[in-house]
């Protein structure tokens, strides 16, 4: 029963994401060791999942496992220069067996529709073709890449009318020049510029390990560009956890979130359920890479005093805030946690614990009148609550007269006077006749 209750829970809670995913351009990426690892029937079924629910898709696929191997059956060695690989006349038919077989195979996966499988009734349409126009990378340090390549253009139209119409596109690591000539690409770079002609609202790239590790080993959840591009000048970048293929990544993931792309998440092809976790749930599961922001969740200083005070002052003349003198307010301003834009505090909230009790309140929500149309409240509730379960609280307790709703649409429930601790009761003011609510974290 209480599985079930977490189920819908979590169902419930995707709703959001599902609404907020529709109709928006995902760019997913993998290697041909993803396609070879045991997990990716389960990738496969989370791909025919996506679609299903109106994302936009469109696949890149590698194949540098299936083409070594090729290459080791014929007892061919090829040189790798800055992570590609010098394509040869000999190797570039071993290119073309291993990128054609592996396409074909990924496309009979999306096919499947047996009963009882997560595939019965997907009914997904695939379409390849040569969306991808190539060029040859040329002489680049002293070597000639031959028939290795790099992205000239995408057919930006024709994809978009296959998207338009329901079909996933999947893209191989592969692309032809005007001339007729094929080239070797690196799946990064397909993905990356197809992201970008695209206007994508994700790229997703797929690889052995979870995301990017921080010197300590610990997956780091969240990088800005800037963020990235400190670490990869570092000393120590060349000596850590993150394997050549999460680096790659990591370049790509920056490359597109520089112009423009909202974001780009490293996830593990090996984890089932990663892409879900990642696309689905506030924690996620990989490293997300996304623009600079503006704004910063943070927990307030005193230095902030004044910015607090011109934000809740006017929700106090309104009766919606308590009054707070400046004196009490520098006292408690720990408490707070802030929404600073640009310099500005446009977002507070204030967790009180009560001593000897497991629970505590949340008091003092507030957001400036000019940015209530996002997500900046429902940030702050967020935030409180993992400090309130640091700290180890189990209940959250509200007290408010206009903003009931607000607070019941976001998992609280009405409480008696009585269920607040007896040290809060005390200080219950009567003539505000605030309504009480809980939380159980």
């Amino acid at each position: 029963m209480h599985s079930n209750t977490a189920y819908i829970q979590w169902f419930r809670h995707t709703s959001p994401y599902i609404n907020g995913h529709r109709g928006k351009t995902f760019v997913i990426a993998f290697s041909g060791e993803a396609v070879a690892d045991p997990n990716f029937h389960h990738v496969i079924h989370d791909i025919a999942l996506l679609n299903s629910l109106g994302v936009r898709l469109v696949l890149v696929h590698g194949a540098r496992l299936q083409i070594n191997q090729r290459l080791q059956a014929q007892q061919l060695t090829t040189a790798i220069k800055n992570g590609l690989r010098v394509t040869d006349e000999r190797a570039m038919v071993c290119v073309r067996d291993a990128v054609g077989t592996l396409r074909l195979h990924i496309e009979s996966l999306l096919s499947m529709g047996l009963p009882n499988s997560p595939m019965h009734g997907s009914r997904i349409r695939v379409c390849s073709g040569n969306f991808v126009t190539a060029r040859p990378l040329g002489v680049y340090e002293g070597t000639d890449f031959l028939h290795t390549g790099e992205v000239r253009r995408v057919d930006r139209k024709m994809i978009s009318r296959l998207l338009d119409d329901g079909a996933i596109v999947l893209l191989s690591s592969m692309g032809c020049s005007p001339t007729g000539e094929s080239f070797n690409l690196a799946m990064e770079d397909v993905a990356a510029q197809v992201a970008l002609s695209m206007g994508a609202e994700k790229l997703i790239l797929m690889g052995a390990q979870q995301g990017w590790l921080d010197k300590a080993g610990e997956l780091v959840k969240e990088l800005s560009p800037q963020q990235v591009r400190a670490v990869q000048a570092s000393p120590a970048a060349k000596q850590d956890y993150n394997s050549d293929e999460v680096k790659r990544h990591l370049r790509a993931a920056v490359q597109v979130c520089e112009k423009n792309i909202r974001r780009a998440h490293l996830i593990s092809y090996c984890e089932d359920g990663a892409m879900i976790k990642e696309l689905f749930t506030r924690e996620g599961t990989g490293t997300l890479v996304t623009q600079e922001r503006y704004e910063q969740l943070r927990s307030a200083g005193i230095d902030d005093v004044g910015g607090v005070m011109e934000l809740i002052v006017p929700l106090e003349e309104q009766g919606i805030l308590v009054r707070r003198s400046r004196e009490l307010l520098e006292t408690e301003i720990h408490q707070f946690i802030v929404i600073e834009r640009d310099g500005m505090i446009i977002g507070c909230a204030a967790l009180y614990p009560f001593s000897g009790s497991d629970s505590g309140e949340l008091a003092c929500v507030a957001i400036h009148e000019d940015y209530r149309d996002g997500v900046r409240g429902d940030l702050l509730l967020k935030e409180v609550e993992e400090q309130a379960k640091k700290q180890g609280l189990s209940r959250l307790f509200v007290l408010t007269t206009r903003t009931a709703h607000w607070f019941l649409e976001r998992g609280f429930v009405s409480a008696e006077l009585d269920a607040l601790p007896q040290s809060r009761q005390a200080l219950y003011n009567y003539q505000r006749s605030s309504k009480v609510f809980q939380k159980l974290l």
